[in-house]
């Protein structure tokens, strides 16, 4: 999912975004309402998340959530996306637009 597409969506609330960039990069800057994954956070979300909801993977480059996103597909989501460019190209098409 390019970060225009994720942009346009953010607005309806419709998409998860979960961002898998370490703890202090997450909290530094992220995108709104992005739920920061790891391995210590992955049991619960699997648990609790809604596995037909889009979810959208973030990363800093938008090639480890590839894997992730796969990840994802495997433990029965339906609708994953990985986001093209990851945070970097977010933040440089959406500078005022980061959550800190």
């Amino acid at each position: 999912m390019s970060v225009s597409d994720l942009q346009s969506v953010l607005a309806d609330k419709s998409h998860v975004v979960v961002d898998i960039r370490d703890a202090n990069s997450f909290t530094n800057g992220r995108i709104a309402d992005a739920i920061n994954l790891s391995n210590e956070t992955l049991p619960d979300f699997l648990r609790d998340a809604d596995l037909d909801a889009p979810v959208v993977v973030c990363c800093y480059h938008g090639i480890s959530s590839q894997q992730a996103a796969e990840f994802l597909i495997s433990q029965d989501f339906t609708d994953v996306y990985s986001l093209d460019g990851g945070f970097v190209q977010w933040e440089t098409q959406f500078p005022n637009e980061i959550e800190r």
